[in-house]
């Protein structure tokens, strides 16, 4: 999934394609719509995929 598929503000939209980030991770690509709808996650993953930045 990309980035700009999801409903984030243009401001984040702009900052995420400053550091070239176009495609989420998996555990972003599930996480972040949860985050979206005010909802707590807890995610278990290696290092390296992503969970900071969900």
């Amino acid at each position: 999934m990309q980035f700009n598929e999801l409903p984030l503000c243009d401001a984040l939209l702009e900052g995420l394609e400053s550091m070239n980030f176009k495609e989420t991770t998996p555990v972003q690509e599930l996480a972040i719509p949860v985050i979206l709808n005010k909802r707590d996650v807890i995610a278990c993953a290696q290092t390296g995929t992503g969970k900071t930045a969900a």
